[in-house]
């Protein structure tokens, strides 16, 4: 494996544990306030509260190690992407401000608060929404160079097929991933209440993601055949990753092994966030960019491998000692041991 390869594979990790992460956290706040709106909040919201007070605050540190890492690793990308993506990833750090805000107010201040509660879960859903914008501006056909300046046509991307699949993709994705996470955490908590309401929200948001997902290839089709030409070539992981889903709905549905279930669920994002990656080589940005005309010298590469898998080694440990100190210590997951961080 060459420095480039080994290069976008640790970023393509941290931008993965990024989508897991975040979308439990960002989905996790939506049902927080849909069913504070919907007069529902006895069932969910203490399970909820006890799963986002430890970890709310970890959940960003993926995305910073990945921007970091794209232009240390790739810096042309930061002429290409830079003045481009100025909108869309300032709104999406816009919404992050305004989330861990209200969080705040809703935690700390009025509980239950529904104003509180409505823009937390608003912002969090909006956040994944704004930053796939980038997936479809890497397929191609939105940048176009004037003057040898990168300038992205905004009405072109806004009214393409393909920007609202993959946004509604996002969306989707992140409610059921959070879902069948949040079941199995009321599960844990033995929480039957909770547990069944949760599993309801898993099963309704499961079909509305794999559709999306089936969109996407569709209009990658006729936007970038190349591409698509490509992922026909990774069908054995895309075929594993539907597989997994269908295990995640049988377990869901049958009401077994919820945290098998969310194992599954893991591996069938993986499956296919990789397959989708690898089908992308080399470019970075169709057709102006790739992996190997942008790529850092040697040295700064050697440095930046080592620094990134040295952040992952400790991250994930970070990650399980959480989750064994708090979210599944047998105290805390019933509402013994509940505290805000």
């Amino acid at each position: 494996m060459n420095l480039e390869i080994l290069g976008i594979t640790v970023l393509w990790t941290f931008l993965f544990g990024y989508i897991m992460v975040g979308a439990i956290d960002f989905g996790a706040g939506f049902f927080n306030a849909y069913t504070v709106i919907t007069g529902k909040q006895r069932v969910l919201t203490k399970v909820i509260q006890r799963y986002l007070s430890p970890v709310w605050e970890i959940t960003n540190v993926f995305l910073v190690f990945f921007f970091v890492g794209i232009i240390g690793f790739f810096p042309k990308t930061a002429f290409y992407y830079g003045t481009t993506l100025l909108v869309p990833v300032s709104f999406g750090v816009i919404l992050l401000a305004i989330r861990g805000s209200y969080y705040a107010f809703e935690t700390y201040g009025s509980r239950g608060h529904k104003g509180y509660s409505f823009m937390y879960g608003l912002a969090g859903i909006l956040i994944p929404a704004s930053l796939s914008i980038v997936l479809t501006i890497s397929e191609g056909g939105f940048i176009e160079l004037i003057d040898g300046n990168p300038v992205l046509d905004y009405w072109k991307l806004f009214t393409s097929p393909l920007t609202w699949s993959i946004v509604v993709l996002s969306i989707s994705a992140t409610l059921y991933i959070s879902a069948v996470f949040l079941t199995w955490y009321a599960n844990k908590a033995r929480d039957s209440e909770a547990t069944g309401l949760l599993r309801r929200y898993a099963l309704t948001w499961a079909l509305p993601t794999m559709i999306a997902a089936g969109g996407i290839i569709v209009e990658l089709r006729r936007h970038q055949p190349e591409h698509y030409s490509n992922i026909q070539n990774f069908w054995p992981m895309f075929l594993i990753s539907f597989l997994l889903f269908v295990g995640t709905v049988i377990l869901l549905y049958t009401k077994r092994q919820y945290g098998w279930a969310f194992a599954m669920l893991a591996g069938q994002f993986a499956f296919a966030f990789y397959g989708y990656g690898a089908s992308h080589y080399p470019y970075l940005l169709y057709p102006y960019l790739t992996l190997y005309d942008s790529f850092t010298n040697p040295a700064m590469a050697i440095s930046l491998v080592v620094v990134f898998i040295l952040g992952l080694c400790l991250l994930i440990p970070s990650l399980i000692l959480v989750m064994r100190l708090f979210l599944f210590d047998k105290d805390y997951v019933s509402g013994k041991g509940d505290y805000h961080a």
